[in-house]
């Protein structure tokens, strides 16, 4: 595996405790593996469940200690704090609503936290976790895990460098086709909450998706954003969040180019599309072009010149990539990797923390609190443009 050895980042797995993610969840298993797929982090404590019964049920099928097997995230977080085997890391894979609060109890009890995204259910309460985080200085960590892909790593690599020259055109699509219908209907625990205001906050689609096609193209182009136009859809009837989001960007200029410009669109009612995630960007000296459903590929077309594709450690293939790869070339890695390269970070950061007597590292790349508290200014702006029939708006 490219990256520091154990015997570099401060030795020893992190104890970590997770809170949500139980029977019946989706992503707390994904962070479960990822955390598991390095030997950095051993899960010894959770709040698996608002459910007492279900959580008890998923700490066993886990192999839970029952004694660390918690009612709420603030028990578990006080519980945690006082043992001398505490855990040490948190990772938060709740409904929206579940994360400030949640986040805020194990930060100010010293303990370090790993959380889904988007960060909160408006920016108000995500600036305010935001000043906590300052406080205590405790390692945050976001899991926009499609950062940590090593063609996108290689990309943003590329961009920093002048090979594309000066960014004009930025355009990311996230299309999904499972909230067609109406499945919350149904009872289908995971579009129920991610169609309830209360739970998921402002946005639908877009705070679910529209967030990681925004925050992608963010990490890439390295590009500020002056201000967007966003129109917002809820195509199934009854449905009371968007499914469907067009949003159109102006960013901030750079030097003596001309500001570039850029498109988001992020669906889930397009059939056809599973999980439709792609990042285009040009400028005045070529072109990059990278699909989610083909990771291992980076198609790059330098001006007046034939396309080039690049492949993960193949020709042509920087360092920045393979630090997070983990396999030799023609070997797919994908989305367990993307999240177990973020979680691979956050231990190289917990463990400098281990060493600096609490702060965390500043040589790691990772989603951070304040790529959160973006995140919910992007949501809240676009919400706003909408309401206005489009009308642009600052972020």
């Amino acid at each position: 595996m490219v990256g520091a050895s154990k015997s570099e980042t401060g030795g020893g797995p992190i104890r970590y405790g997770m809170v949500g993610g139980g029977q019946g969840a989706f992503i707390g298993a994904v962070h479960r593996i990822a955390a598991r797929m390095d030997n950095d982090f051993v899960l010894v404590a959770g709040a698996l469940s608002a459910n007492p019964e279900r959580a008890k049920a998923s700490a066993a099928e886990l192999g839970l200690d029952p004694a660390r097997s918690y009612g709420s995230y603030a028990e578990m977080a006080k519980a945690e704090a006082k043992r001398p085997d505490g855990i040490e890391a948190v990772a938060i894979v709740t409904p929206n609503n579940v994360h400030v609060p949640a986040a805020k109890a194990f930060l100010e009890a010293g303990i370090h936290v790993i959380c889904d995204k988007p960060l909160a259910t408006t920016l108000a309460e995500a600036k305010k976790l935001a000043a906590v985080v300052e406080k205590t200085g405790k390692v945050f960590v976001l899991t926009h895990n499609y950062t940590a892909y090593p063609m996108i790593r290689q990309a943003r690599e590329m961009v920093a460098k002048g090979q594309l020259g000066d960014i004009r055109i930025v355009q990311s699509e996230y299309p999904q086709d499972w909230l067609t219908e109406d499945l919350a209907a149904t009872g289908q625990k995971q579009a129920a909450w991610r169609s309830d205001p209360k739970q998921a906050g402002a946005g639908g689609a877009l705070g679910d998706i529209g967030t990681h096609a925004y925050n992608l193209a963010r990490f890439v182009s390295g590009l500020e954003l002056d201000a967007l136009s966003a129109d917002l859809d809820a195509f199934v009837p009854g449905r009371q969040l968007d499914d469907n989001v067009n949003v159109m960007l102006r960013f901030k200029p750079v030097g003596k180019a001309h500001p570039a410009k850029g498109m988001i669109w992020a669906s889930q009612v397009a059939p056809g599309h599973e999980n439709g995630l792609k990042l285009r960007i040009y400028g005045s000296k070529g072109g990059l072009e990278w699909v989610q459903a083909d990771p291992n590929y980076l198609w790059y077309t330098p001006f007046g010149q034939p396309k080039q594709l690049l492949t993960r450690n193949g020709a042509g293939a920087l360092p920045v990539a393979g630090r997070v790869s983990r396999v030799p070339s023609g070997h797919p890695e994908g989305y367990l990797e993307g999240f177990a390269n973020i979680y691979q970070e956050a231990a190289r950061a917990i463990r400098a923390a281990r060493k600096k007597g609490g702060r965390p590292a500043k040589d790691v790349v990772f989603p951070t609190i304040e790529d959160g508290v973006e995140g919910m200014a992007f949501i809240e702006a676009c919400v706003k443009s909408s309401k206005k029939n489009g009308a642009w708006t600052k972020l």
